[in-house]
């Protein structure tokens, strides 16, 4: 059983994967002095209520600050952390509450490509052991595997010698090739690609990313693409979501996003890039002071607040957390002062 040369039909119109009041809380063990004054629980909101839905064969881009949420959005809608609240509904099935059994059969629709191409590959097996070893999860015949690695390896552009040698022997490039060969092997419908070449040189991106629009258009593949390159999510992605202190703040197409920012975070992070242009507006350098609040104890109102450098605003934004509200096409803002909330 080879790998499929031909990809199938897709309708964008349909989602894959559900997202609705995702929640993803980390108790943290109390010390022992919190133990001896009888101090409550703390937990970290690394996720805290993301509504998201992906449709098929699209690429949704995650960006935002390191330590915003954003991988861990992404292991707990994989399941790989079981989610606190909230539901994950994938192809109209709810995961969350699946059975680990069912779950296991599960996983070869859902793969993740990780961030660093070395640190997650087994040094102590082969390539062909490597890419082998969900095909044998999976229950494909032993007599079958070889062929099904060597079609993936042809697939991701790395030669047949390259099954008997070991992660150490392959550059960068070619480590997270071999990353891509393994997610890809089990034929998934949906791919997490978490910050998969941020640990490269820019050169080496730049082969990486066109191979993965590549491997989509030829498999019909669906992709959650996270980084905190917004030049590299602009190019890989047809729809935009901004994370923020574990809630999305902004969604939209795109060229909607690039053009017209509407929350004021989404605006100090496009502002960065020297090449982006807004309708109308002349480029300026946004500088937020401070840093994020802790995800420890979030504020009540908008996470915003404390760094936001809106003139309109007040006390609701202080203390009444704003949804996502509709400002267009496909376009949706969390934000009072610009959705006219206040």
């Amino acid at each position: 059983m080879g790998v499929s040369q031909q990809a199938p039909a897709v309708d964008r119109a349909l989602p894959l994967v559900e997202v609705q009041g995702l929640k993803q809380h980390f108790p943290i063990r109390p010390n022992s002095v919190e133990r001896l004054l009888g101090k409550a629980p703390r937990v970290v909101h690394a996720v805290d209520g993301v509504d998201l839905t992906i449709h098929r064969g699209e690429t949704v881009g995650l960006v935002g600050e390191s330590g915003c949420g954003k991988s861990t959005l992404a292991r707990s809608i994989l399941r790989l952390h079981q989610p606190t609240a909230g539901s994950v509904r994938f192809a109209g099935q709810e995961i969350t509450t699946l059975p680990a059994n069912a779950m296991r059969r599960l996983r070869r629709d859902m793969q993740i490509i990780f961030q660093d191409p070395f640190a997650s590959l087994n040094p102590r097996r082969t390539v062909e052991q490597i890419i082998g070893l969900p095909l044998a999860i999976q229950g494909v015949p032993r007599s079958e595997i070889r062929e099904r690695v060597m079609a993936m390896l042809a697939k991701v552009g790395l030669p047949p010698s390259a099954l008997d040698r070991y992660p150490h022997q392959f550059s960068g490039g070619q480590r997270q090739r071999i990353g891509i060969a393994r997610a890809l092997a089990v034929n998934p419908q949906f791919v997490v690609a978490d910050e998969p070449v941020s640990a490269l040189d820019v050169s080496i991106q730049a082969q990486i990313i066109n191979l993965l629009q590549d491997l989509q258009a030829e498999l019909g593949l669906t992709y959650l693409f996270i980084t905190h390159d917004l030049s590299v999510v602009s190019y890989v992605s047809d729809r935009i979501a901004v994370m923020y202190l574990g809630r999305i703040v902004e969604l939209a197409p795109t060229e909607e996003l690039f053009a017209e920012p509407l929350h004021p975070y989404t605006r100090a992070l496009l502002s960065a890039i020297p090449r982006v242009e807004t309708r109308g507006r002349p480029r300026e350098r946004i500088l937020l002071a401070g840093s994020p609040p802790t995800p420890i104890d979030p504020p009540a109102g908008c996470r915003f607040y404390s760094r936001c450098y809106l003139k309109e605003k007040n006390e609701t934004c202080r203390l009444v957390d704003p949804s996502l509200v509709d400002m267009g096409p496909g376009h949706q803002v969390a934000c009072h002062a610009v959705a006219g909330t206040l």
